[in-house]
């Protein structure tokens, strides 16, 4: 007998969609959680008297998927804030700021502003982007499979197809600079999507990060009113409201399986939870390759190709802190009386390197040395949401630094590098910055690790180029499956996996209930 009829592993944000969608199917899923709490990176947390998003608090993809109607959020809490304007696009040399809004006109008229040479170019761009960021959207809202990708395709009249095509087997700067003279205008579309990624924007299959401007002025970026928390905290009600199970500091030591079929879950406290399906909403190297003791015939190519790859590193860390008053950056002077109409505090500042640094910081990456102009992407959350200031009522932020990462030379133990990046941040602020912080706490990738089991601090994200995954190479990532019957991989590491989106948890659902016979 059976304690379920499906094993959720991972509560993550995609591990709590899977089994939000597969307990409100009705089938009896119980949720297996390492932690004490569910939300994964998506959490908020309280510490030192204030709430912290883990990672960026800014949801977009996201708010595009049919999930937050299916599974009800709204009515279990969930109520999204948007900023005036979505990013203040900064950088280390101080000069060349611009503001993205939502509103591709807003954007266009603050580019005549700051950038007047680049307006034609950005409007070329939005020409050609738009349709293209439309089409992925509708694929990803659909699935993965071939059949899924022509219907989107269809559905769309074609409209975006060939250039999404082209732009999938490109670089991000390729695509770019096909637009863009200054790389003021695009080196924060690369701080967003390849470098968040770990890649060179020089790698092709990078392309279609170049759609990430096009993206969110079609979907608008916003923040869960009292922390990114909001969102996984209303997903956990909306399982339980269906009859989920939960089962919170469980760690998997490894999976039962029996004539090549999953028959249990064994934790490291001994006990086995049993069920015909097992959905891994974790990183997959660490499933494929920790967790089976002995890989059945039709699954040992599988598990020896993860076997042969090594097992990836963190390179992201985020400090969070309490400010006394709202920092000031020096570049303001500079869209000073041109954009008091919009309330700045409230957007996410994206400060990056140039081109010639950013290849810089990625050989020094390699070398287990951090750049002295990391990417970094900086907010107040308070500004916007008051629910979000610390108990004795001061702002907080949250800084995330690019790249830092786990093989740290000398280690992290008694690292001075967070202290380092409060400075190069407070460099870039009138006055002194470091004077105002009341407190603050760095998450580097060795934390991560041990907080959050996230091996080598690394969050998995999947790399394949879209044209890869429409033909469903890596199954297991692309489809979800693998030849162990009964055994399904989902979350960041599967399609699509990136930052805040849900798709991976909803697919993989559907993949499972089409499994059973469930539509």
């Amino acid at each position: 007998m059976y304690d379920a009829e499906a094993i959720v592993i991972g509560g993550g944000h995609n591990g709590l969609i899977c089994a939000a969608y597969l307990a409100k199917a009705g089938v009896n899923t119980i949720l297996v959680e390492a932690r004490d709490s569910v939300g994964g990176c998506a959490s908020t947390v309280s510490d030192l008297g204030a709430r912290f998003n883990i990672c960026a608090c800014d949801h977009s993809l996201i708010r595009a998927m049919p999930l937050i109607d299916e599974l009800n959020l709204s009515s279990h809490g969930l109520d999204y804030l948007e900023p005036e304007a979505t990013y203040v696009n900064a950088f280390h040399e101080d000069n060349g700021s611009w503001v993205f809004y939502h509103d591709s006109n807003q954007t266009l008229d603050g580019l005549s502003i700051t950038h007047p040479s680049e307006v034609e170019n950005y409007e070329r761009y939005l020409k050609d982007a738009i349709p293209v960021a439309d089409l992925v959207i509708k694929i990803a809202q659909s699935g993965a499979s071939m059949p899924e990708f022509l219907q989107a395709a269809t559905r769309q009249k074609m409209k975006g197809l060939a250039k999404l095509l082209r732009w999938s087997k490109a670089s991000a700067v390729e695509v770019f600079k096909d637009y863009f003279d200054d790389w003021h205008l695009y080196m924060p579309g690369i701080s967003t999507g390849p470098t968040v990624w770990g890649a060179p924007p020089e790698a092709p299959g990078t392309g279609l990060a170049a759609t990430v401007y096009a993206t969110r002025h079609l979907i608008a970026s916003g923040r869960p009113r009292r922390g990114s928390g909001s969102l996984p905290d209303a997903i956990l009600k909306s399982y339980l409201s269906s009859g989920g199970q939960v089962r919170l500091k469980s760690i998997v030591e490894k999976l039962q399986i029996e004539n090549n079929k999953v028959k249990a879950v064994q934790l490291q406290d001994g006990n086995v939870i049993e069920a015909p399906i097992v959905v891994a909403a974790c990183d997959p190297h660490n499933v494929l390759v920790n967790w089976i003791d002995e890989a059945p015939v039709p699954a040992k190519s599988l598990i020896s190709r993860w076997q042969k790859e090594p097992a990836p590193e963190g390179y992201e860390s985020k400090l969070d802190g309490i400010v006394q008053n709202l920092p000031t950056y020096k570049f303001m002077s500079e869209l000073a009386g041109r954009f008091d109409h919009t309330d700045l505090s409230q957007s996410t500042v994206i400060i990056s390197p140039s081109p010639e640094k950013l290849n810089e910081a990625h050989v020094l990456k390699g070398q287990g040395l951090i750049s002295d102009q990391p990417t970094m992407l900086a907010s107040i959350p308070s500004a916007l949401d008051p629910e979000m200031k610390a108990d004795n009522g001061l702002h907080t932020f949250g800084l995330e630094v690019l790249f830092t990462p786990y093989s740290l030379n000398g280690g992290w133990q008694e690292s001075k590098e967070p202290d380092r990046w409060l400075k190069i941040w407070g460099d870039l602020m009138d006055g002194d910055l470091r004077s105002q912080i009341t407190n603050w706490r760095a998450m580097t990738p060795d934390v991560y690790e041990r907080d959050f089991f996230m091996s080598k601090g690394h969050s998995p994200g999947y790399a394949a180029s879209p044209l890869a995954t429409l033909v469903g190479r890596s199954p297991e990532l692309s489809r979800y499956k693998t030849p162990i019957k009964g055994l399904y991989l989902t979350g960041a590491g599967t399609f699509p996996g990136a930052g805040i989106f849900g798709a991976p948890g909803t697919n993989a659902a559907k993949t499972v209930l089409k499994s059973m016979g469930n539509s």
